[in-house]
């Protein structure tokens, strides 16, 4: 209760300053480790400040063609991201050959002009390494990558061949989607790999070399006209096979983890092999050429409680008389029918 001393008032105001000091501090402290340039439009950072606590540094959707030789003074950097800017081959050679900076955890290079796979020898504990949406032709240079290495992306290139991935024994993540790849090999030493993204290529046949820790895989626009392969892939919790071939489902009953199963855009007749997945909450089967709901529930008979999300729409059966009432009644828990959420 106040009492309207004089003395304590005064301590409750310091004590109110102090507090705004410190806040105020922190807030200057936190400017001084992160510095976020995201789409300012810069050609180059001649008129930037840049602190030498930097800890991260986020130059992204910029214009810069050159690499500010004064990011190679920064001992503290951990995260440096160029992406979306101007970048060639020769601009981010530099980086290399700054030894202050190879504490570096996190090094984007997303989204601009790179055709090889740029020196990231100096990065002893690189962690994540991004040089998706360039003009990449090969994974040559990978080799030279810390084996530390956690999460690489290399989507969107011209990438013909899978190579030099075999040290990445902590690698969690694996993005080579919208390539040229058409076949899956020299993936077996990535036994904690989790995630495995693949869309967009040319691959006709499922390989994975025994990959038991896979929880996230899309092979979503391949060529694939089996989905065979899948059966070691026990850890398998989200699958994405749509716009394929695959005239058949098969391999998947092993999969008792299988929560997302994505096989649209394909020619499926019949939804077979998951009558004992039990935690399958989202399936995926619009676009194919099935012709009734007869046997749908024995086909779904230890997920019918458990399935939310079900798309069928442009198959036949999505013609039937009382579709949306009868697939009610097979799934008690229904959320969403095609594009439709259910009330």
């Amino acid at each position: 209760m106040a009492t309207g001393d004089p003395q304590e008032t005064a301590a409750g105001g310091e004590v109110g300053e102090a507090m705004e000091v410190e806040v105020e501090v922190e807030a200057e402290a936190e400017e001084e480790r992160c510095l976020d340039l995201t789409s300012c439009q810069l050609h180059d950072l001649s008129e930037v400040e840049i602190p030498p606590t930097l800890e991260e540094l986020d130059l992204t959707a910029n214009r810069l063609a050159a690499v500010d030789p004064r990011i190679g003074r920064l001992p503290g950097l951990r995260k440096l991201s160029f992406r979306q800017n101007l970048l060639d081959d020769d601009a981010v050679a530099p980086i290399s050959t700054w030894g202050d900076i190879a504490g570096l955890q996190e090094l984007v290079l997303r989204d601009n002009k790179l055709t090889t796979i740029p020196d990231a020898s100096l990065f002893k504990g690189l962690l994540v390494f991004d040089v998706s949406f360039n003009e990449i032709f090969s994974l040559n240079g990978l080799s030279m990558v810390s084996g530390t290495l956690k999460e690489l992306y290399v989507s969107k290139n011209e990438v013909a061949k899978i190579e030099e991935l075999e040290h990445f024994h902590s690698l969690e993540i694996l993005e080579l989607g919208s390539n040229r790849l058409r076949v899956l090999e020299n993936l077996e030493t990535l036994t904690y790999l989790q995630e495995l993204w693949l869309g967009r290529n040319r691959i006709k046949i499922i390989n994975l070399c025994g990959l038991k820790s896979i929880k996230k895989l899309s092979l979503q626009s391949n060529r694939l006209t089996s989905m065979n392969g899948l059966q070691e892939c026990i850890a398998l919790e989200e699958l994405y096979l749509s716009h394929n071939g695959i005239q058949k489902m098969e391999g998947l009953s092993t999969l008792q983890n299988l929560r997302v199963l994505d096989v649209s855009s394909n020619k499926l007749t019949a939804i077979e092999d998951i009558e004992t997945l039990t935690r399958l909450e989202d399936l995926w089967l619009n676009d194919n050429q099935i012709p009734s709901l007869d046997g749908m529930e024995s086909a779904l008979s230890s997920s019918r409680e458990k399935l939310t999300t079900i798309y069928l729409e442009r198959n036949p059966c999505a013609k039937t008389p009382n579709y949306l009432s009868t697939l009610k009644r097979i799934f008690p828990n229904l959320e969403q029918l095609d594009s439709d959420m259910l009330a």
